[in-house]
């Protein structure tokens, strides 16, 4: 359950673009935008490339099949995400993200400007088996123009007395006004 609230907050990247309070807006562009992501370990966020390696055939590519038709693809310690930025998602503060009620999260927006957004968030999760999950993370996002942005976050990570800490880095960069299927 970990690793799935883990991807579900690196599908959403830059982390953290969650509406919470009316943050300025970051002055980017409408449309197409691909977000690279690099985190500490090989294979898929949260889940160690050995553990990947040992789900079944069928089940691992079933995971890479709906990582692929939501625009995410991973390679060794990479993941790219693609992303539709829409006006209204500009305005909300979500400019990269999309709206996962399934978490229960609050965001806290420490500093916002057209250039700049720094947030806090803290999300808690049980799974149907009892077991609980909490994360805890920052995230930076600095437009560099409008046609590209960067930024990092740190994650803290504790699933029934387990922690794991993350530190990601991430760019992303304009392809065009058109989304096609991705949302």
């Amino acid at each position: 359950m970990r690793t799935k609230l883990i991807l579900c907050l690196l599908v959403l990247f830059p982390p953290a673009l969650f509406a919470a309070d009316k943050p300025a807006m970051l002055n980017v562009k409408e449309g197409l935008w691909e977000v690279t992501v690099t985190h500490p370990s090989n294979g898929m966020p949260g889940m160690p490339e050995d553990a990947l390696a040992k789900l079944p055939p069928d089940q691992r590519a079933r995971i890479e099949e709906m990582m692929k038709q939501k625009g995410v693809t991973m390679s060794g310690n990479t993941t790219v995400v693609k992303s539709c930025v829409t006006k209204e998602k500009i305005e909300k503060g979500m400019a990269f993200a999309t709206e996962n009620k399934a978490n229960n999260c609050t965001r806290t927006i420490v500093n916002s400007s057209s250039t700049h957004l720094e947030m806090k968030y803290h999300c808690d999760d049980t799974a149907k088996d009892g077991k609980k999950t909490t994360i805890d993370g920052t995230t930076t996002v600095d437009v560099v123009n409008g046609d590209s942005t960067k930024g990092m976050s740190h994650i803290v990570s504790n699933s029934d007395g387990r922690s794991m800490n993350m530190d990601m880095t991430f760019t992303s960069k304009y392809l065009g006004s058109a989304c096609g299927d991705i949302k």
